[in-house]
């Protein structure tokens, strides 16, 4: 019971960070905000749920694990009661955040709580329940969210935690008990470890500033605007300042000894990669199958259904590999195998099918546990055990930093690159041409044979034409956008090489 409710919290925590990205039109379209302003609620959701990752181990010993996951879910409950009710966008991205907060310490906590709740004979059991829970979310999330959005209300994507967190939080307060021997090891390292609030600080604000800079950067005009630039310095500031804070700390908030060593920064620099190419795919494919195809919110999840469970079908394919391939090969399969997939959605036009897409990120489900796996066993190479929780930490926070840049990037390359094609193509939509003329003719001619008088079926063809050239720039941006994550994976593929050989078989701590 112990080990199905605390997945059933993980397993929420996870399913928020893909339940909204097909309801981001439902969300503008009641906020009356553009779809870049909606995808605000994703990336501020990811995060501050990397700023608090930094700071839940000392938390977690501070209050004690029960209580202090007791306090994350009780949170996060109340926080998805509050963005169900949110009247406005700035009131939901205000609760999102608090959410984020919330469920960002709970899966790390999680994990500890099983080993301490278990013997270690049957730990193995509880961490399968957890482990299912874990990686089945992000495939029911995407789906879920568009049958919710479709049928009921996009409300419904953040209140359906709210019952489910109620009762989680009642029969955990039952049911779980901390063992004395975790209450005595966390209150003796809480007697040589103090929490570092200076550099909570600096990294809270380095990261909260550069999430601004990249949600805002769009839509003020980047550097022509006094805000991104006072944002950007603000950012700039703190980083520069965290540097030597951490580095001269005893217990730094963030090891920057260790972001530096080559074993871990490698994996840090894959895990930013990877994470900008889960979360912008996650949110970007919808959007174009709902934009450019007319796909509803629930079509729209069911195109990244089949990679989902491509994705828990090769978790259990990838845990035997990893104990007989070395970490830097897998992690470099991975990584060509995720750049083939993003080369295949560079061949995307109009007569496409649901199954193209389903294919492609069918492929994207391959090769992204290739890294998920071989990066948690590589990143743990070589660090102290009393470190492995801030290296969990940081290993998860650089995920959802990446998946925040990789969303602002093709933002902009979206942006940018559709402005840029449709005026190429207009320029190419000359009246005076005879391919116009000829297809002005044939257009028109269509719209009449339907019952539309020859001056409406003249300026329906006129805007038949105005839609095909802003349908056909719209495509050449989104190949743009798969160019450059095609890119960002293989850039991956020398990151991963540079890892040193590892002893196999050691125990692999899965983070979410």
């Amino acid at each position: 019971m112990i080990a199905i409710l605390v997945a059933l919290a993980s397993f929420m925590e996870v399913l928020d960070t893909t339940i909204a990205n097909v309801a981001l039109p439902y969300i503008a379209g009641g906020m009356g905000v553009s779809q870049d302003e909606a995808s605000w609620v994703v990336t501020t959701y990811l995060v501050s749920n990397a700023i608090i990752l930094t700071a839940s181990s000392f938390l977690a010993r501070t209050l004690g694990r029960k209580t202090f996951f007791l306090i994350c879910l009780g949170a996060f409950t109340l926080s998805s009661l509050l963005c169900g009710f949110a009247p406005n966008l700035n009131a939901l991205l205000l609760c999102r955040i608090l959410q984020g907060f919330g469920g960002g310490g709970m899966v790390p906590v999680a994990q500890s709580i099983l080993a301490d709740s278990f013997p270690p004979a049957k730990r193995g059991q509880a961490f399968a329940v957890f482990g299912v829970a874990v990686v089945v979310a992000p495939v029911v999330g995407p789906t879920l969210g568009g049958w919710l959005s479709d049928n009921i209300s996009w409300h419904w994507c953040f209140l359906i935690n709210v019952p489910v967190g109620v009762i989680a939080v009642a029969l955990i307060w039952l049911l779980l008990q901390e063992s004395p021997t975790a209450r005595a090891e966390a209150r003796q390292q809480q007697q040589g470890a103090g929490f570092d609030v200076v550099g909570f600080a600096l990294v809270a604000t380095f990261l909260g500033a550069l999430e601004v800079v990249l949600d805002r950067g769009l839509e003020d005009d980047w550097f022509g605007s006094r805000f991104i630039v006072t944002f950007t310095a603000i950012c700039i500031l703190a980083f520069v300042l965290m540097i030597p804070w951490e580095l001269s700390r005893r217990h730094p908030i963030i090891d920057l000894h260790m972001v530096a060593t080559r074993q871990f920064g490698a994996c840090f620099l894959v895990m930013l990669a990877t994470g900008a190419i889960l979360l912008a795919t996650t949110q970007f494919l919808p959007q174009l199958v709902q934009q450019d195809f007319g796909y509803t919110a629930t079509w729209a999840g069911l195109v990244l259904s089949p990679g989902g469970v491509v994705t828990m079908m090769m978790m259990f394919v990838v845990g035997r590999l990893a104990a007989k391939v070395q970490p830097r090969y897998l992690i470099a399969a991975g990584a060509v195998i995720c750049a083939l997939s993003m080369y295949a959605m560079t061949n995307v036009y109009a007569d496409l099918g649901f199954w193209f897409m389903a294919r492609s990120r069918m492929l994207l489900g391959v090769g992204l546990p290739l890294i998920f796996v071989p990066i948690m066993a590589a990143s743990y190479d070589g660090i102290q055990p009393s470190k492995t929780d801030q290296a969990s930490a940081l290993i998860n926070a650089a995920r959802n930093t990446g998946g925040s840049i990789g969303v602002s990037i093709v933002s902009n390359v979206l942006m940018h690159r559709e402005q840029f094609h449709q005026s190429r193509l207009v320029e190419q939509v000359i009246p005076s041409s005879p391919q116009y003329q000829d297809t002005l003719q044939q257009i028109t001619n269509f719209f009449a044979g339907h019952g539309s008088s020859l001056a409406q079926a003249h300026d329906q063809a006129i805007q038949w034409i105005g839609q095909q050239v802003q349908a056909q720039a719209s495509f050449l941006a989104y190949m743009d956008a798969f160019w450059v994550l095609m890119l960002i994976s293989l850039a991956a593929v020398p990151l991963a090489m540079m890892l040193r050989t590892t002893k196999l078989g050691a125990t692999v701590h899965v983070g979410h």
